[in-house]
């Protein structure tokens, strides 16, 4: 099963249905080279159960791509964004994902 991406303007949102956290993080990963120019949205709605710690696995690659200057959200409701450190971005929906990088974009165009 492969990852799916969809690219909306500067914008990408992976996505894989039916699969291991760790699997789905070893595919982005794997494919990452492919989106790494845009902000990235992680869809993580398919996962039925999903903790702080599985959230936590993503904060190396979210700490890589925001030092390249570019948004890097995690999206699901089943880990409150209080649970994880401030520099990992977890939202509860795609809409919130797009209107957190659209405000981060606004900051560094205008170098905040």
């Amino acid at each position: 099963m492969k990852m799916i991406f969809t690219k909306e303007g500067s914008t990408t949102i992976a996505f894989q249905e039916n699969i291991e956290l760790k699997v789905f993080l070893e595919n982005l990963t794997k494919e990452y080279s492919k989106i790494d120019k845009d902000n990235i949205i992680v869809n993580l709605f398919s996962f039925e159960v999903i903790t702080t710690n599985d959230v936590l696995e993503f904060l190396q690659l979210s700490n890589d791509h925001r030092a390249s200057k570019k948004s890097f959200v995690l999206v699901t409701n089943k880990v409150s964004y209080d649970d994880v450190p401030e520099e990992l971005c977890v939202v509860p929906t795609i809409q919130e994902a797009k209107d957190i990088i659209e405000m981060e974009e606004i900051e560094r165009d205008l170098d905040f």
